[in-house]
């Protein structure tokens, strides 16, 4: 009896030891899906993660009064802030939906001190930029997002990045089309001229030279791993004090990513 059995038994290990390819690649692809699903809710968590909104420029460039408004909907007086100020920022059309807007100083010898607090919680960035005075300042606006471009946790984090183009209710004001252009040509010149490091904003080196955008080409915001967008807006409004602000650009922004 046992004899009969044994050549059935024979192809039976056969079979275990060699599966049918077609349930193989079923096993395979069913793997892959889910690591698939699980690297996308690590991704998704550590984005959830970072709820802030930080709100990045020079002296002067309307940041604060942008925050406020944001906020409030009303003018007020700014000064130069010397420190950071925060609040809960909720879509006007989702209330559910919401970011921690944080504003932070603009003065050179702090901006850089509050951003290396602040950069790893960092959903998105808008480098607000005063349009009037930026023929005047464009070398300053630029090392200041040269400086955050490289940073080594920016660019790990990829935060999304929204350049505003403040203060178009005057005259003077520049494009935001002539503004990015001006930008790429300073932050191109830049990184030539510097052999930058992706160092964390205290300093201290973490690795090989960062490389902004794409090596042996002209630089331009499409390189970069972020998604860069401009907008021209108005914290003050073209009605000044009594009116509303014109950033309606802005805060189609804030709601895509919050």
């Amino acid at each position: 009896m046992a004899g009969r059995l044994e050549p059935h038994l024979e192809a039976l290990r056969r079979e275990l030891r060699a599966p049918d390819p077609a349930v193989l690649s079923v096993l395979l692809a069913l793997l892959a899906v889910a690591v698939t699903l699980l690297i996308w809710r690590f991704v998704q968590g550590r984005r959830s993660s970072r709820k802030a909104v930080l709100l990045l420029g020079l002296c002067d460039a309307g940041k604060t009064l942008l925050f406020a408004r944001l906020l409030t909907g009303k003018y007020r007086d700014t000064q130069t802030s010397i420190t950071d100020s925060s609040a809960v920022y909720r879509v006007s059309n989702n209330k559910s939906a919401n970011v921690t807007l944080i504003d932070l100083p603009g003065h050179k010898s702090l901006r850089l001190q509050f951003l290396e607090r602040f950069k790893a919680a960092a959903r998105a960035i808008v480098f607000v930029v005063d349009s009037v005075a930026f023929q005047r300042e464009v070398k300053d606006v630029a090392e200041f997002l040269y400086q955050v471009l490289v940073d080594s946790t920016v660019l790990k984090n990829a935060p999304a990045l929204l350049i505003a183009c403040n203060k178009q209710d005057v005259t003077m004001a520049k494009s935001a089309k002539l503004i990015q252009q001006q930008l790429e040509k300073e932050l191109n010149t830049l990184r030539v001229t510097r052999s930058a490091a992706p160092t964390s904003l205290d300093g201290s080196a973490t690795g090989g030279p960062a490389q902004l955008g794409k090596k042996g080409k002209d630089f331009d915001f499409s390189q970069l791993p972020m998604k860069v967008e401009f907008v021209e807006c108005s914290a003050r409004g073209s009605k000044g004090e009594e009116g509303d602000a014109d950033f309606e650009g802005l805060e189609k922004w804030l709601a895509k990513i919050a």
